[in-house]
């Protein structure tokens, strides 16, 4: 099959690992659909080397595209922003530095870590009610609620506000994908205008009178007087919002599948729980929920042996470079012991993901929970079917029987 034509295949987003594979074999630094000067990178040791190189821009995120096709609708969703002030993703140092440092005081490990009770309460009584039915929704019960409800009481909204962030970030994080048909790209915006007018009032409220949570810890975060500025603290805490349980969800999800189609590694784990620090990195690994990240050049700079020219763009493709024998033994095979280093899968360098250990504990409870109750669990309800998504990697619909 043509590389191109492997691309656009109807089952690549049901299993993109064959085409990737072919990628790293045949043309490992392959030049990109739909834009001009943006290259697909495969490979573990070039998308690890932009990752760490200056040379490499995360805020240069809108590519150069080629001429649209006569009578094709399309749309972009911009950058998320505030009034020109990007998240941290979007940002390179100095402003990137400051931010992140301001926000990783408030972010700590301690704080992350006494949320385990609160996870595994919340587990629990999901997976009791599982038991009950007899059937667990994946997603739906699970790989939906606790994320939202983690980042949403970390954060300090209101539980009775909770359900309504779903569809917003739905929307909006189609953003991710870049070149998008013109309603899908209405609805992104849309998605984002409303998560971030939410913020601001959740932000005044706080203001107005400070709790234990992590909005209140944003917006008193000070270092040799720099404080965030209203811009800076509303599209990160909206950021967080997104990130934190879209990324979650699909790491749950995602995990459930592998797993369910792994059986062994499902018993493995059920036999010996101390496996979970090592289980959670697998998954990862295996079906990554974050699928790509870009970076755009800002000077000449070879990578691979490919020279790119400042101004050209390398579209990452982090669920391949996760799969790279190079850097993997036996990348496609799932090994819950596996301990051969370090993923992409949360980034690499100074962008990598602020919310990772987070994401971690969330999947370690909630997976190692599942494994523990449900090890005869069942996928019921026929072929799976994924979202529409590029760069977020995840499930639409996931039952069990228990």
């Amino acid at each position: 099959m043509d590389l191109n034509d492997a691309l656009l295949a109807p089952g690549f987003r049901a299993d993109p690992y064959p085409v990737y594979r072919m990628l790293r074999e045949q043309q490992p630094i392959f030049p990109a659909l739909t834009f001009t000067g943006a290259y697909l990178l495969t490979r573990f040791a070039d998308c690890e080397a932009v990752l760490r190189d200056p040379r490499w821009s995360a805020a240069r995120s809108r590519l150069r595209r080629a001429p649209e096709a006569d009578g094709e609708p399309a749309g972009r969703a911009p950058t998320p922003g505030s009034n020109g002030t990007r998240s941290l993703n979007f940002t390179d140092p100095p402003e990137h530095s400051r931010v992140r440092r301001l926000m990783a005081r408030a972010f700590t490990p301690r704080a992350v870590e006494s949320l385990r009770p609160r996870v595994q309460e919340l587990v629990d009584g999901v997976l009791d009610r599982a038991a009950e039915r007899g059937e667990l929704d994946v997603m739906d019960d699970l790989a939906r609620t606790l994320p939202v409800m983690t980042i949403c009481h970390l954060l300090g909204v209101p539980e009775a506000d909770r359900p309504r962030f779903t569809p917003w970030s739905t929307d909006a994080t189609r953003t991710f994908d870049g070149v998008l048909d013109a309603d899908t790209a209405s609805r992104a915006r849309g998605g984002w205008r409303s998560l971030l007018e939410y913020i601001d009032e959740l932000i005044d409220d706080h203001r107005a009178a400070p709790r234990d949570d992590l909005l209140s810890a944003f917006i008193a975060a000070e270092e040799a007087g720099d404080r965030l500025t209203h811009d800076e603290l509303r599209i990160n805490a909206v950021g967080l919002l997104v990130a934190g349980h879209e990324t979650t969800a699909n790491l749950i999800g995602n995990g459930t599948s592998a797993l369910l189609t792994h059986r062994d590694q499902l018993r493995r784990w059920h036999d010996d729980p101390s496996l979970t620090a090592t289980a959670v990195e697998e998954l990862l690994r295996f079906d990554s929920m974050v699928q790509l990240v870009v970076r755009g050049a800002t000077e000449d700079v070879e990578v691979g042996g490919h020279r790119f020219r400042a101004g050209d763009h390398a579209i990452l493709l982090l669920g391949a470079a996760n799969r790279d024998p190079a850097r993997f033994d036996d990348p496609d095979r799932l090994d819950l012991g596996r301990d051969d280093g370090p993923h992409l899968t949360f980034g690499h360098g100074i962008h990598y993901c602020l919310g990772a250990a987070l994401a971690r504990l969330q999947g370690g409870v909630a997976l190692g929970s599942v494994v523990r109750r449900f090890p005869h669990a069942e996928a019921v309800g026929g072929e799976l079917r994924h979202r529409p998504h590029f760069v977020l990697r995840g499930l639409r619909e996931l039952r069990v029987a228990v």
